[in-house]
């Protein structure tokens, strides 16, 4: 759904509270974001592993993560976050008596995602080969100990592994976002062209952006509502 006219008007309005050179940034970010590719987040734990993995998909330009909470519950840590967060849309699944991880699937497969599950396992292949010309991309990663669920692991369109060349059998969860987020957005930018925000989208998340960026933003567009009703 596009803007109001009043919405319209208050993006404008907002815009003379916020320097220009934090303008111009924002914008640049927009025109990076992407929602052909997302991050699904299943029962994470550690909330530094949790919130590492946020901080990445904010520095990688991914607009939306979903969170999956059967088991446990998305705590924040803010000092690994550093604001980040802000800037997301985190999907929360938390729901008691459901399959929190299939109410997310069935959401994904509803808005044309492909759904990639991470698991270390040989057979699989590698997460370098995720064909993103055709559809969009769901990454799915387990918690720290168990990896992803059985329903998880299951019910995903494919099976990837990140490639490791040592002893070690398995990466931090953050690192393997980080592997995985770096790999997919270089072959975004390279191989598909409406990899970015339609203008609504863009419109839509400029005001939200403005809205945390202004100080008393709350009470500015309280006042500006009353003028201009």
């Amino acid at each position: 759904m596009s803007l109001s006219r009043q919405e319209i008007l208050l993006v404008d309005y907002f815009a003379q509270y916020i320097s220009d050179h934090k303008k111009q940034l924002l914008e640049k970010v927009l025109n990076e974001r992407t929602r052909h590719v997302t991050v699904v987040l299943e029962d994470i734990f550690q909330s530094q592993n949790a919130s590492a993995a946020v901080r990445t998909c904010e520095c990688m330009g991914i607009q939306d993560i979903h969170i999956i909470e059967n088991t446990t519950k998305y705590e924040v840590n803010k000092y690994v976050l550093k604001g980040s967060y802000k800037w997301e849309n985190l999907i929360r699944y938390h729901k008691r008596g459901v399959n929190n991880t299939e109410v997310c699937f069935r959401h994904l497969k509803e808005n044309g995602y492909r759904i990639y599950a991470t698991d270390p396992a040989e057979a699989n292949k590698s997460i370098h080969d995720i064909d993103v010309q055709h559809s969009k991309v769901a990454l799915v990663f387990g918690n720290e100990l168990h990896g992803l669920s059985e329903y998880a692991l299951a019910h995903a369109d494919e099976k990837v592994k990140i490639p490791m060349y040592g002893f070690t059998e398995s990466l931090n969860i953050s690192a393997s976002v980080a592997i995985g987020l770096s790999n997919l957005i270089a072959k975004l930018k390279h191989e598909q062209e409406n990899y970015g925000l339609s203008v609504t989208e863009k419109d839509e998340l400029r005001l939200a952006w403005y809205r945390k960026m202004v100080k008393r933003s709350q009470i500015i567009e309280k006042e500006f509502l009353r003028a201009n009703p």
